[in-house]
């Protein structure tokens, strides 16, 4: 596939080597072997690309295998995986569910509205090929969230897609706002999504979402449900919704290590898992100020109202203003709409989350 809008695709172009092929045998155990053994409590295994099942199924057997192997401390092992859905079949199926892995599926709303940014390299529609992908994985009963990318058409179109995954029965849903080129300002693209559009996004799939709530039957949304949880004093799984960016190991075919998938770049690189420690490349990662540039927000950021709910995005939506040295979120204006339309029916919700705990 060609998606338009690929990030990844963008970030290669802005480094010395674009491509790194396929992972070999070699690096994937290094990878799991350096960070399995120093795990104490548990450790999770997220399988991205490009496109992971490219690498195909013996790639994976041999996952397990090393993970196995390597699990001494006999600690519990996650395995998810991110797909465009193209190559999955009934083998493919069968191998997720017995394993227990958690899959992602790229979908973008309707066929009509898929089609328009995600198709193949020679330009041919890939919804079907999606669609089948998700149906196929309902009937063996593998696990999985349908991953959305909030582009123009599909901020324009919510109430048609929600509608449409609702039919489907498509419960799971993560919407992700569409990230521009690196770097290169904003509205430059036919796909960018500017900041009102986003917020009124937002308060439309709320909006539907709530309906659905009071009646006992909403769909799991991940950005909706991490909200109620930290009103409810809860920590957000999300690390955009953290507001400052958490520890994970970005892993390249080469065994390069990143601090993160949206910053996977040469500057950025914190070493290589086949020639280096765990430890190394955490002594890297306290050296880079990566971590620290999520912490630069501005006096009116932090004292927004909504900033205990907001806590300045992800870092990757924020443009650096060198004159303060501090970073704003581009869509600052959006997470204002929703909070002052949608804040007080969240927090309704955790009131009734916690009458029915009992607490």
């Amino acid at each position: 596939m060609a998606c338009e809008y690929c990030f990844y695709a963008d970030e290669i172009k802005k480094r010395e080597q674009d491509s790194y092929g396929f992972m070999s045998e070699e690096s994937l155990k290094n990878v799991i072997r350096r960070t399995l053994l120093k795990s104490r409590s548990g450790i999770s295994y997220a399988f991205q690309g490009g496109e992971p099942t490219l690498r195909g199924l013996a790639f994976f057997e041999k996952a397990l295998y090393y993970e196995k192997k390597y699990n001494r401390n006999q600690v519990p092992v996650y395995n998810s995986l991110q797909t465009n859905g193209y190559l999955i079949d009934e083998n493919w199926c069968q191998f997720l569910k017995e394993n227990h892995f958690l899959v992602g599926l790229s979908v973008d709303g309707t066929k009509e509205l898929h089609d328009t940014y995600r198709h193949d390299k020679e330009g041919k529609p890939t919804f079907e090929r999606a669609e089948h992908a998700a149906d196929l994985m309902s009937r063996y009963g593998v696990e999985y969230n349908i991953l959305t990318v909030v582009h123009d058409k599909v901020a324009a179109s919510i109430k048609e897609i929600y509608s449409f995954y609702k039919r489907k029965g498509w419960n799971y849903q993560q919407y992700i706002a569409c990230l521009e080129p690196l770097q290169e300002g904003h509205a430059k693209t036919g796909y960018g999504i500017r900041p009102e559009e986003y917020g009124n996004f937002l308060i439309e799939l709320f909006d539907l979402w709530y309906r659905d709530w009071k009646k006992g039957r909403q769909p799991y949304i991940r950005q909706f449900e991490n909200y109620i949880a930290m009103l409810l004093g809860c920590q957000p799984e999300s690390c955009e919704q953290r507001g400052v960016c958490g520890i994970q190991n970005v892993v390249e075919a080469d065994g390069s290590v990143y601090p993160c998938d949206f910053y996977v770049l040469d500057e950025l690189r914190l070493g290589n898992l086949n020639e280096m420690t765990l430890q190394e490349i955490y002594e890297n990662r306290r050296k880079s100020d990566f971590l620290k540039r999520s912490g630069k927000l501005s006096d009116s950021c932090i004292s927004c109202e909504y900033y205990f709910l907001c806590r300045g995005g992800c870092l990757r939506h924020r443009d650096y203003r060198e004159a303060g040295e501090y970073y704003e979120n581009y869509f600052c204006q959006s997470y204002r709409m929703f909070f002052e339309k949608c804040l007080s029916r969240m927090q309704e919700i955790a009131v009734t989350e916690n009458k029915n705990r009992g607490l």
